[in-house]
């Protein structure tokens, strides 16, 4: 739907002055796409990488369908929400409160997840929600201990379904469904769509739209990469000199452990830049404050782990730093779309040293990019390049196959 506006996909006059307060000019290709076929009351099932702005691309139908609906009995539940990680359950709960703060009828959310109160989550269901957000785990949590009436749902939403798998949430979204009216609309969310999020379709929405967004990819060819060359013994120092001298004042720099994470901090601070971890260590309650401050942009610098940045969207994040370069070319992918997201411009840095030459060329061949290094003067790359060892090449007949292996395996037990 190229040339598409968001007064042309049939949103109320509420949620278009929401989106203008937002932000957003026009809207993307998976919001263009998915909006009307949702508010037809179609099952969709949409591949879209992520920064594409897939959460308004179901939040805000949602909202207006709700809008339109019948008052039900208390205690009931008309949308959920289910996705893999708490961060990106607020995430979703703060946009649903974002778009929904200006609606002629009020609508009433919960999030349920692990790291916060349950008993407080209970109460939060007493006089029931039109959406909950919700991690599989924390809501079977829920269930189990509490009666929910999910016999006037309306709308079911999974968001992220591939990493649902990966986080090994399958049994859990089974569980879910089968406490669910079968009667509903199911809305499905995926970076990829692969053989487990597709027979997990197949199971309660055979009927579905299937939506691709061809030019996904273009999200991170629009990210302006910068590779710069350094010694990991100066990667601290190159950080501090590029946050004053080219003044960044917001920026996410992804470090590999929570150990880093900490140290770092500790020196960012010393050198006056206000910074703050955001790792797995934290309790919610912290990891909350911390977002929400760096949100507000009174924290200058964001350092996070990678299980940590699950979810995490900060409108308009101008720079993302690769202190430490991530395992998969999926991390780097993930990492540096926390830049550029909607349509904003953004600028991901990388640095690498000899040690990270040949890991960060497997990333570019993998992400199907080629990028120019640099040097920053006074920080650049010295020593020479770490000597390429190859393994001797397998002899082929030589190696146990699987069932061989198998067998010795048994006759060692045996023995």
């Amino acid at each position: 739907m190229a040339g598409a506006s968001f007064p042309s996909l049939g949103l109320s006059k509420d949620l278009l002055q929401a989106v203008r307060y937002a932000g957003y000019q026009e809207p993307t290709a998976i919001q263009a796409r998915t909006i009307p076929l949702i508010l037809e009351g179609k099952d969709i099932i949409a591949e879209a990488k992520t920064g594409t702005g897939k959460t308004a691309g179901f939040v805000l139908p949602v909202l207006q369908l709700l809008q339109g609906g019948e008052q039900q009995a208390r205690r009931t539940i008309k949308a959920l929400v289910l996705v893999p990680t708490r961060e990106l359950a607020m995430q979703v709960n703060s946009a649903i409160k974002d778009y929904g703060r200006n609606l002629t009828k009020p609508l009433r959310s919960a999030l349920i997840i692990g790291g916060l109160n349950i008993d407080v989550q209970l109460r939060s269901l007493i006089h029931g929600a039109d959406i909950v957000v919700a991690t599989p785990g924390r809501w079977l949590d829920v269930t189990r201990r509490q009666k929910v009436d999910t016999g006037h749902l309306k709308f079911l939403i999974i968001d992220e379904a591939d990493k649902m798998f990966d986080l090994g949430f399958a049994e859990e979204l089974d569980a879910v469904l089968k406490l669910l009216p079968i009667k509903r609309q199911n809305l499905l969310f995926s970076a990829t769509i692969d053989d487990k999020v597709r027979a997990l379709a197949g199971k309660f929405m055979p009927e579905a739209v299937h939506i691709r967004i061809e030019d996904a990819v273009a999200t991170v060819e629009q990210i302006h990469q910068r590779v710069i060359e350094v010694n990991r013994t100066n990667r601290g120092p190159l950080l501090r000199h590029l946050i004053a001298t080219e003044k960044w004042e917001h920026v996410l720099v992804f470090v590999a452990s929570v150990r880093d994470a900490d140290t770092m901090v500790v020196k960012l601070n010393k050198a006056d830049i206000k910074a703050e971890p955001f790792h797995g260590g934290l309790t919610q309650a912290q990891r909350e404050r911390v977002l929400a401050g760096f949100k507000n942009k009174e924290i200058n610098v964001l350092v996070a782990t990678d299980l940590a940045a699950r979810g995490i969207n900060i409108n308009k994040l101008p720079y993302v730093v690769n202190y430490d370069l991530p395992r998969s070319p999926e991390d780097y992918i993930h990492r540096i779309g926390r830049t550029a997201r909607a349509g904003e411009s953004g600028t991901a840095v990388t640095f690498i040293g000899h040690e990270d030459q040949a890991h960060f060329y497997l990333i570019e061949k993998r992400a199907r990019v080629r990028l120019p290094r640099e040097s920053v003067p006074g920080f650049e790359l010295t020593g020479d390049p770490l000597p390429v060892i190859k393994g001797q090449a397998p002899v082929k007949g030589k190696r146990m196959s699987k069932k061989d292996k198998a067998r010795a395996a048994v006759k060692r037990g045996e023995g």
